[in-house]
């Protein structure tokens, strides 16, 4: 049997779509987060702006579906962490500003969420580990904390997906890049999947290796295969 319980049902295949709001990406919960940080909760305007931008056309798998499974995974996993509502608020934002042709998509989303950290008043050492959190989600380098290893996990928990989720996701991903050359995009798609088949391990905290590291190595051969 591949992966666990978790692993094959956190993500089935069509259920989501991406609704106006997602379940728990409502105002509520975004106001709580930011209680739960201390902090001033910023504008609504800034809420709704946010999750205009998760639901832009050009999105077919960055959208509103994505944060709303993230932010599903870490309350069902609930790997330990040493500042959970950072990791949550850094999953929020991870995505905020998506261009599939670009390459600085997380360094626009950390200085978006940057700018809103401060003016809500959290401190410059809050606001630099938020900024890295982000930036972690290039998956150019190590995790260099706890909670940055949650944060990628938790990114990377659709590879682990049930096999029907995952095919979803491989089309979705797709779509963001239909503008691309069918064979280029065969090239380049089969090196991002072989660079993560080949890691010693795709998950590094236990509780998300235990419930998607066996899912995701069968995923990603079989999308590798699927390449040709």
């Amino acid at each position: 049997m591949r992966g666990t319980p978790e692993g094959r049902n956190l993500f089935p295949a069509g259920a989501h779509g991406a609704p106006e709001v997602p379940d728990g990406v409502d105002f509520a919960a975004w106001a709580r987060l930011w209680a739960e940080l201390g902090a001033g909760c910023p504008p609504r305007a800034t809420y709704e702006e946010l999750l205009r931008r998760y639901r832009e056309p050009h999105r077919a798998y960055h959208n509103g579906q994505h944060l709303q499974e993230c932010l599903q995974v870490r309350r069902l996993i609930n790997a330990a962490c040493h500042a959970p509502a950072e990791v949550d608020l850094a999953l929020w934002f991870h995505d905020a500003i998506y261009a599939p042709l670009r390459s600085d998509n997380e360094l626009r989303s950390a200085q978006w969420l940057d700018d809103v950290a401060r003016d809500s008043g959290l401190g410059d050492e809050t606001r630099r580990r938020l900024y890295g959190l982000i930036m972690v989600t290039r998956h150019d380098g190590a995790p260099a904390s706890v909670d940055e290893a949650v944060l990628v996990d938790t990114d990377l928990a659709i590879l682990g997906a049930s096999a029907a989720r995952f095919e979803e996701y491989d089309r979705q991903v797709r779509r963001e890049y239909r503008y691309v050359p069918l064979f280029v995009y065969r090239r380049k798609r089969r090196q991002v999947l072989e660079g993560f088949l080949a890691r010693g391990r795709i998950y590094t905290t236990e509780p998300y290796f235990d419930a998607f590291e066996q899912q995701a190595r069968f995923n990603l051969a079989s999308a590798i295969d699927r390449l040709g």
